[in-house]
């Protein structure tokens, strides 16, 4: 079965790489920047079958080696090539499990402050700023679409960043002493996370007849237009309740075209859910369910330590939870280690599904 696999590895990116010397697809931008995705996605599994196939070499010349009489230097290489190949294999089946049709995309991040009054909105403008440096960090570009004190609405894009940015939709969790704390007590606040894959028009049809809009002054600042243009926009989905509000821009406008892509993005990720649900009873959307209210992970200021709950997002078993000690340089943007671990969970899991399927 490994033989296959690594067989249909090599073929499609033997095909990938001729797409991208192809002169026809080069003057393509969009068949370019496919062939482009396929070649990046199929070189690490490209690499780990040429290894496999090297250890295969390896463990076959000691086998022919060792018939003709037992060497231990010989068995202790073919011991090591047999290891190798068994770890190979199982990196290639993860190299290449099914992804999620999604993860390409630009996503937008909405975070608003939970429990905790606030400390609660402070913790949020806190997670904002993290995920914005994580974000400059990775070469992505953010775009603020909307904030107040202890509400963010911001849009990252660059290839890949829903497969980045997916494993933080959930309630975020700080124990922390407060700035306005004069006893010292610790105190725990959250703040929630949606992260919702960017939709395009032709994914989510909008009946403008469905759409309540409204226009009315925006408040707070802004310039000299605040108050006294109907600037800031209000749209109603009539058929889901759904409601999207701006007013950061001076222009209408733009106001409209801002909470139009806020709008879309959140239908689309209803209607995936609606998808997920209809496949799998058991399985639930992390945004949007009872899920959401479950902490997934934990940020404690007191012994400077981040500690993911993969357990409830449905990755590992119930109780399973990873911890790092580097709290600074995670709110600093440096996510990288904890992305890597739930990025593996997750496939892991669509392996053991695949499995079962």
């Amino acid at each position: 079965m490994i033989e296959s696999l690594v067989e249909q590895i090599e073929a499609r990116f033997a095909d990938a790489q001729a797409q991208m010397a192809d002169p026809e697809v080069i003057s393509d931008r969009q068949r370019f920047a496919d062939a482009g995705r396929l070649f990046n996605h199929l070189a690490p599994a490209a690499k780990l079958a040429e290894e496999w196939r090297r250890a295969v070499s390896d463990a076959e010349g000691a086998e022919e080696l060792l018939a003709e009489g037992e060497d231990p230097e010989m068995r202790a290489e073919l011991n090591d090539a047999l290891e190798r190949i068994e770890r190979l294999e199982e990196e290639i089946r993860l190299a290449m499990v099914e992804r999620d049709p999604n993860d390409e995309k630009n996503v937008i991040v909405e975070i608003r402050g939970g429990a905790g009054g606030d400390e609660a909105g402070i913790w949020a403008g806190d997670l904002y700023r993290m995920y914005n440096r994580y974000a400059e960090r990775l070469g992505y570009r953010a775009e603020t679409m909307a904030a107040s004190d202890g509400s963010y609405t911001f849009e990252i894009k660059g290839d890949g960043a829903y497969s980045v940015f997916k494993f933080e939709g959930g309630t975020h969790r700080v124990q922390r002493v407060p700035e306005t704390e004069s006893q010292g007590r610790i105190h725990t606040s959250t703040a929630t996370v949606a992260v919702l894959p960017e939709a395009e028009d032709v994914e989510v049809e909008i009946d403008p007849n469905d759409l309540q809009i409204d226009v009315y002054r925006s408040s707070g600042p802004g310039g000299q237009s605040v108050n006294t243009t109907d600037s800031a926009v209000r749209i109603t989905h009539r058929p889901t309740g759904v409601v999207v509000s701006m007013q950061d821009e001076k222009s209408q406008l733009q106001n409209r075209e801002r909470a139009m892509k806020v709008l879309r993005a959140r239908l689309y990720e209803a209607k995936v859910r609606e998808q997920q649900e209809a496949l799998s009873a058991d399985r639930k959307s992390q945004v949007g369910t009872g899920e959401r209210a479950e902490k997934i992970r934990t940020y404690n200021f007191p012994q400077r330590r981040v500690t993911d709950h993969i357990g409830s997002r449905g990755l590992a078993s119930r109780e399973a939870s990873v911890t790092w000690h580097n709290l600074d340089e995670v709110l600093a943007g440096s996510l990288d280690e904890i992305t890597a671990t739930l990025q593996d969970a997750e496939k892991r899991k669509r392996l053991e599904d695949q499995a079962e399927a």
